[in-house]
């Protein structure tokens, strides 16, 4: 396995979170006019706003020298990556169909990964700017709404809100997908309402899901239906740094990452 060298975790997340800050600008140029979409290998859209956030992220990471795996760039040997022992692990739009939909449920994810284990991430949701990050040894934060000039991490961890920040006594709160939906997902919520009588059911697009259970306005997150390793590995982190875990369905250990099959299987987030 490759050894790369030491990183000071605070400047390569403060380029994150610029980056992702940018990409952002890029994919609401799209979202503002009328665009195509296309259809990926996985039948999944694919717009101008996916590939141009994917340049920009690729342009602002390629300083830190950290290699990048991409959603856009999925086809990265195994053989090559699997001696990566940190890398970036990249969504530049997550929630493609929420994009579409035009409902702003999308959101821009960046994760660094460190021998398979999501360390730090970042989430931003670009139609509110809303920039969630998490950093280990420091937590997990949002800021409502995102400026990236003339600031920094300190400044930025300085004007955010610490996760979780909802301690409110409420009915148990499960978060679903508003787009992916099966039938194991069904019966788990029943089994939840039988353990817990009354449940308030809350559906969200994208990585958000993840981040609710950040911010403890969600319980949990099951998720029994198809994912991919870039749209959970940043929201990972942040619910890390929170206090949570994404747990494997079926394992019962923490999600890990860079695969030889880069299919996710089923998991909770709790």
């Amino acid at each position: 396995m490759r050894i790369q060298p030491e990183i000071c975790i605070n400047e390569v997340m403060e380029t994150a979170i610029a980056t992702a800050y940018r990409a952002g600008l890029e994919i609401l140029k799209v979202y503002d006019t009328p665009f195509d979409v296309e259809q990926k290998e996985d039948t999944s859209p694919l717009t101008l706003a996916d590939r141009n956030a994917h340049e920009e992220i690729a342009a602002g990471l390629s300083q830190t020298q950290i290699p990048i795996l991409s959603e856009e760039g999925r086809k990265i040997p195994f053989a090559e990556r699997k001696e990566w022992t940190r890398f970036w692990m990249v969504d530049p739009l997550d929630g493609t169909k929420e994009f579409v939909k035009r409902n702003g449920e999308f959101t821009v994810n960046i994760a660094l990964i460190e021998n398979g284990i999501s360390v730090a991430g970042v989430i931003y949701v670009p139609v509110t700017g809303v920039m969630y990050f998490g950093i280990p040894e420091k937590g997990a934060f949002k800021i409502s709404k995102f400026n990236n000039q003339g600031a920094g991490l300190e400044k930025w961890i300085a004007s955010a809100k610490k996760l979780p920040s909802s301690n409110q006594s409420r009915v148990y709160t499960v978060v679903g997908s508003r787009s992916h939906k099966s039938l194991e997902t069904a019966d788990f919520m029943d089994e939840l309402s039988a353990e817990h009588g009354e449940i308030n059911i809350v559906s969200m697009g994208s990585s958000l899901k993840i981040c609710l259970v950040a911010e403890g306005v969600a319980d949990i997150y099951p998720r029994f239906a198809p994912t991919m390793e870039w749209d959970t590995a940043a929201g990972h982190a942040i619910a890390k740094g929170a206090g949570k875990e994404i747990y494997d369905h079926s394992t019962g250990k923490p999600m890990v990452y860079n695969k030889e099959n880069l299919l996710n299987n089923w998991f909770i987030v709790k």
